[in-house]
């Protein structure tokens, strides 16, 4: 793989379809053998609070592709995928010099219609669901225990979904409401999947020392098909809370491997006066990047067992 030293802030493939995401850019081809598939690159942007940062983190998309890559393979008995080939040379099209760019940062994946429902699982009490419910007793209508802190443990996992805005602020949601977006069988089934997924998740993930507090889960349906697929990113640092188990500690913020660092970053910058929550973002400075691929990296070995290349 190789050496990142510079953030991959965009790509422009020859390839037809191009959208951008916050950090994703996506591309449409048609492999050898005639499926559909999408190109789904993973930038180095730095995504936060829903804006994009000026600037981003060399390397971040190869670790958030090979968690999800890793994920994909061991959840393949588990829930049916989008997940194809994470090989530039699948693609075609494309010159030696972009599939070396592409490498470690690409999926393949099967074409589905996103379900515009975030998929959200928390097993602990922690950022909005824990704004919630200091207001309200209750997390997206479901009503929790009285006495809870920051970074309670929830007896048992909740499923809370969440708008899917292509811009600006996703936001919680009852399941009621889920259910009149996209019917409510489907909500089931995706209620279903998103619980089994997490649980699989944070029992692998606790023997390793690793508390995954909640995660966001985005589903699709493939074309003539009636039952969905995981698609989109899987328990990354992006998508994802990971605490250090061995530094849990209820009634405060945690230590975290996640993107809480950057936006523990930000917050000091808006109680500072010096940004508000809109775009543009700032420009994060060098130590911040430099720290945040190693949470990152650190995310990476603690569930897989190995070290990354980057």
């Amino acid at each position: 793989m190789r050496r990142t030293t510079d953030a991959l802030m965009r790509t422009a493939l020859p390839l037809p379809g191009r959208r951008q995401g916050k950090v994703r850019d996506i591309y449409e081809t048609t492999l050898a053998d005639g499926t559909e598939a999408l190109v789904i690159v993973a930038s180095d942007r730095v995504s936060a609070f829903d804006v994009v940062m000026a600037n981003g983190v060399p390397g971040k998309g190869v670790v958030l592709t090979q968690i999800s890559r890793f994920w994909f393979e061991r959840f393949s008995g588990l829930v049916p995928h989008h997940l194809i080939s994470t090989d530039p040379a699948d693609i075609p099209g494309l010159g030696d010099e972009q599939r070396a760019l592409l490498r470690g940062r690409v999926m393949i994946g099967r074409k589905a219609a996103v379900v515009p429902v975030e998929c959200i699982v928390r097993g602990y009490l922690s950022g909005s669901g824990y704004k919630d419910y200091r207001k309200s007793g209750a997390v997206c209508g479901i009503t929790l225990p009285a006495g809870l802190v920051n970074s309670s443990r929830l007896d048992q996992p909740i499923f809370t979904p969440s708008t899917k805005a292509e811009s600006g602020h996703d936001e919680n949601i009852s399941f009621d409401e889920a259910c009149m977006l996209v019917g409510e069988g489907l909500m089931r089934t995706l209620r279903e999947l998103s619980l089994r997924i997490y649980g699989e998740a944070r029992d692998y993930a606790a023997a390793r020392g690793i508390i995954i507090a909640d995660t966001k889960l985005e589903f699709g349906i493939p074309p003539g098909a009636d039952a969905p697929i995981l698609i989109d990113e899987v328990l990354t640092p992006d998508s994802s809370r990971f605490w250090p188990a061995a530094d849990y500690q209820p009634g405060r913020e945690q230590n975290s491997l996640d993107k809480q660092y950057i936006r523990n970053y930000l917050e000091t910058l808006v109680a500072a006066g010096k940004w508000d929550k809109t775009p543009p973002g700032p420009t994060l400075p060098g130590e911040v990047v430099t720290r945040t691929l190693e949470i990152y990296r650190q995310a990476y070995r603690a569930l897989t067992g190995r070290d990354l290349e980057l």
